[in-house]
């Protein structure tokens, strides 16, 4: 008979746990149950692990009929029917392998000036002396590496009214959306509901009209809207315009707070006074380095202050699937119906793969390089995210950028608090910081 794995028994307390604080709920739920452990949960039972070998059973699912995803109800009117993110099966199989080739590392190099100069222009917007959040910075840039890396847009009027647009969206998107469905209600044309979907057709708007300006001189551009029009399924067919237009969303939503928020964490790291010999030592490697973008990404102590952000710093806090079926993961026969996952900041702070594993020390990350369900800020498997190379690219040249041509300081005398923002996860207080005069 299938068997669940023991977990807390009340749905409601451990639905609202999940939701206000979801590391503390699964870490207690782990500590007291054992691993793997059932969360009960609103949408149905959660069944989690933080044993790499489990993960491994996990991301190792090669049965595309296996499993559907989970929260995709709720979350369709806000990447759309057509998102990669919300797919399963044989859909999500040929969808991927669309969509791959311009999300390939290679390819990155192609943003690097686009990715500096969009690091420079929000650095600009800080005055020496003013202090400012971190977050809103990282969000200053990753907008606009959307606009004009994926979405292709390269007036800088047009640029500033798909920021406008998208900015008052996503002020829209409350994280409540997210919870049920009975949110996701305008009654009589009114609330805050209806305020979301005017916000989303005015950015719909805007993404149709780029289509087709872009259309007639794909061929010749770079950007990852012009791939897409470009693509061809094994069929020969293309992707509707409403198809890219779900693409270009998931890629907004998913993408843009998420690099923004390991942004200002890592600078939130390297401005606390006991990381001190970290900032140091990553000074001393931009010193040497060049100003060629494809250099700075490939520094090793950046990458490794990068990567060590994001161990410590989840923004989502699990990896789902939705069994069709009855799945054995470890000793437990899961019955379908449940949802398995990954409790990602678990992982990240096993004593056992990464000692002290509370402190913040890149060095780490160069002695001994992780396995794959070891380090999986991206997820794994065939569901790891695509867009992880421009994120790491992006993240890469923005701190380097950020820490070469401006001297900052922290203002926030403990560590921030990791809370739940809309759909991700972020620092409570956006990390408050200060640009220093002269610097």
């Amino acid at each position: 008979m299938p068997a669940l794995p023991p977990g807390p028994r009340s749905t409601l307390w451990t639905s609202f746990a999940v939701m206000r604080e979801p590391i503390g709920a699964m870490t207690r739920a782990r500590d007291k149950y054992g691993d793997p452990f059932t969360l009960p949960l609103a949408h149905g039972n959660l069944v989690l692990t933080a044993d790499p070998r489990l993960a491994r059973e996990v991301f190792g699912i090669t049965d595309v009929d296996l499993f559907d995803t989970f929260g995709s109800t709720t979350l369709t009117p806000l990447f759309g029917q057509h998102s990669l993110l919300l797919m399963a099966g044989e859909p999500h199989r040929r969808e991927r392998k669309l969509l791959l080739p311009p999300f390939h590392g290679e390819r990155m190099r192609a943003f690097g000036a686009t990715m500096a100069d969009a690091t420079r222009r929000a650095l600009a917007t800080v005055a020496p002396g003013q202090e400012f959040r971190a977050l809103d910075l990282g969000l200053k840039v990753s907008l606009e590496v959307i606009i004009r890396a994926v979405y292709g847009v390269e007036e800088r009027a047009l640029v500033e009214r798909h920021t406008a647009a998208l900015v008052a969206m996503l002020d829209a998107a409350l994280p409540i959306f997210n919870a049920a469905e009975v949110f996701q209600r305008a009654p009589f044309g009114l609330g805050p509901w209806a305020k979301f979907l005017r916000r989303s057709d005015e950015v719909d708007c805007l993404l149709y009209e780029q289509i087709d300006r872009v259309r007639e001189r794909a061929s010749e551009r770079d950007d990852i809207l012009s791939m897409m029009l470009n693509a061809r399924y094994e069929d020969g067919s293309r992707m509707t315009d409403r198809d890219i237009r779900d693409e270009l969303r998931t890629l907004l939503i998913a993408g843009h707070e998420t690099t923004a928020t390991t942004f200002a964490a890592a600078l939130e790291e390297l401005h606390r006074p006991e990381n001190a010999h970290v900032r140091a030592r990553l000074h001393d490697e931009l010193a040497h380095a060049s100003d060629a973008p494809e250099e700075l990404a490939r520094l090793p102590y950046l990458g490794a202050v990068i990567d060590e952000t994001l161990r410590l710093h989840p923004v989502v806090e699990m990896v789902l699937r939705r069994l069709r079926r009855p799945w054995r993961l470890g000793d437990h026969e899961l019955p379908a119906g449940t949802a398995v996952g990954v409790a990602l900041p678990l992982v990240h702070r096993r004593a056992d793969l990464y000692p002290d594993p509370t402190r913040f020390e890149p060095q780490r990350m160069l002695d001994r390089k992780p396995g794959a369900s070891e380090f999986v800020p991206f997820g794994g498997g065939n569901r790891r995210c695509l867009g992880a190379a421009l994120s790491l690219y992006e993240l890469r040249i923005a701190l380097a950028v950020t820490m070469r041509e401006a001297t900052l300081a922290l203002r926030e005398p403990k560590p921030v608090p990791i809370v739940r923002r809309r759909i991700t996860l972020g620092p409570e207080t956006g990390v408050r910081m200060q640009r220093v005069v002269g610097g």
